[in-house]
């Protein structure tokens, strides 16, 4: 009898990746002096932008936004969690433009993903006596859009803001049909990928390419996000190229064939929680330590016998 005949294997999907990472080599994804000089250069003309800008002005609301929407605010992780703070703070008093939705919906949105809590009750000025948002509300996209992606951080119990998510979407879905891009592009992305679920480098890398086709689009900021995705990718291929030559290494996919072989997807898990040049280390370490308890499960759920499994469990308990 077939060895496996008893066994429930799972027969998960083949590696679609192969070695292919081996090809990104120290040259190819070597970061030069001069990237970095020039990356530097644009980040601290970045920094005097923020810094020049009052708090609670819809000016630096939209800055802030932009810088984390094109994936370089932690480069100025300080700077933006003490004017978010501010803002906060002060949010409580009349603000700039407090009766502008999209403005409204923004410092919502941006005080709350850096953790602070602001009551939701400033929307109830755009509400009918029924509950139903104003029907003057129905074509500002740029309203809609901002309230849409404010009603992705809703907690539970907030009924202003469950009717905000029906409201926009409903009215966002029915208007791509008659927009033209980039407006058009970021809409279609937003209702896939709300800002709040995405993760942050595809969120990035989309939203560059709607920027950059925004007619008032910032150069300044549009170069420095360019630049810096650019040399981060390079740090990202060649962490990628040394995990696949330690995992060809082990040799592991031909001896325990029938475990996932999901390299790749397991490091792209590990850059939506760090993607930052420091975290380097933490990422290799962590995939290194995914793949091995992947396999543990994997011999467990898809392949080893009861009586094996009493084996292999008193040998890990010992």
């Amino acid at each position: 009898m077939d060895a496996n005949s008893s066994r429930h294997l799972a027969n998960f999907h083949s590696n679609v990746w192969g070695y292919n990472f081996l090809s990104y080599t120290s040259q190819l994804t070597e970061i030069t002096t001069q990237e970095k000089l020039e990356v530097d250069e644009y980040k601290e003309k970045v920094m005097n932008m923020l810094m020049e800008i009052h708090d609670n002005s819809t000016q630096k609301l939209v800055l802030i936004d932009t810088i984390q929407r094109l994936g370089v605010s932690y480069h100025f992780h300080n700077e933006i969690e003490t004017s978010i703070q501010n803002i906060f703070d002060a949010s409580s008093q009349h603000s700039e433009n407090n009766d502008n939705l999209h403005v409204v919906s923004l410092r919502i949105r941006l005080v709350r993903q850096q953790g602070h809590y602001i009551s939701s009750d400033v929307f109830k000025q755009f509400v009918e006596r029924d509950g139903k948002f104003k029907k003057t509300l129905n074509n500002d996209v740029q309203a809609l859009l901002s309230l849409y992606e404010a009603a992705q951080m809703r907690v539970h119990g907030e009924d202003i803001l469950e009717e905000a998510l029906t409201f926009t979407t409903t009215h966002l879905e029915s208007m791509i049909p008659m927009l033209n891009n980039p407006l058009k592009a970021q809409i279609i992305e937003a209702l896939s990928h709300p800002i709040h679920k995405v993760i942050p480098r595809l969120g990035a890398r989309k939203y560059i390419d709607i920027y950059e086709n925004m007619e008032s689009h910032n150069h300044l900021l549009l170069k420095f996000s360019k630049l810096d995705f650019n040399m981060l990718q390079k740090q990202h291929q060649r962490e990628l190229s040394e995990l696949t030559s330690w995992w060809k290494d082990l040799d592991l996919a031909s001896k325990v064939p029938y475990a996932r072989d999901k390299l790749v997807e397991g490091y792209t898990w590990t850059l939506g929680l760090y993607f930052e040049p420091k975290y380097s280390r933490a990422r290799r370490m962590l995939v290194k330590v995914f793949k091995m308890l992947s396999i543990c499960d994997d011999t467990y759920d898809a392949y080893a016998t009861f009586d094996e499994l009493v084996l292999f469990t008193n040998a890990i308990q010992r």
